[in-house]
């Protein structure tokens, strides 16, 4: 793979927010593709249980499974600290090309704290999606199911696997470098 990979990851919040993140392309099997969100573009940081677990210009690996309901990345505070596994769930990514993606965010995220506590989050906001029709009953269910199926992987200790510990921020970097 080029050093100077790049993909466009188009992503679909209901109702009509859509954001396209460029993200550096750092690794890729057929199982996983890795990236290095570098800086973080947020309007706010991102806080789980009263701590700031991702804020404006930190550095994300994220990890994109195809096929799957989710995607997982490993947060940082601005200064590098690791705060955490945050999976989105969302519809299972379409790779239109080699560099273009699209998904479509189903509102859940599941957050693992390195001591072990597990977060549901925002079970509200997926339950307004559907009550206004933004989602589907189905997309809803299918939602609900596959946060439920992490939050129990990550209480038994299997959750997130063994891939996202290998790709540290240090080695995405170093990868990204060349």
């Amino acid at each position: 793979m080029p050093p100077m990979t790049f993909v466009d990851i188009h992503y679909h919040r209901p109702p009509d927010r859509r954001t396209v993140f460029h993200q550096r392309l750092v690794h890729r099997t057929p199982d996983v593709l890795v990236t290095l969100m570098e800086e973080t573009p947020l309007d706010r940081p991102v806080r789980v249980g009263g701590a700031t677990v991702l804020e404006a210009g930190a550095s994300v690996v994220w990890f994109t499974f195809p096929g799957a309901w989710h995607d997982i990345g490993r947060f940082h505070t601005r200064d590098g600290r690791f705060t955490g596994w945050y999976a989105n769930v969302l519809t299972p990514v379409r790779f239109l090309d080699d560099t273009t993606w699209e998904t479509t965010d189903l509102f859940l995220d599941v957050f693992l704290e390195p001591a072990g506590a597990v977060h549901l989050l925002d079970a509200d906001e997926l339950a307004e999606a559907e009550a206004r029709g933004d989602v589907t009953a189905a997309q809803a269910a299918a939602a609900r199911e596959e946060a439920d199926r992490l939050v129990g992987l990550a209480r038994s200790d299997a959750w997130p696997p063994p891939v996202v510990d290998r790709w540290p921020l240090e080695r995405a970097r170093a990868a990204a470098d060349g």
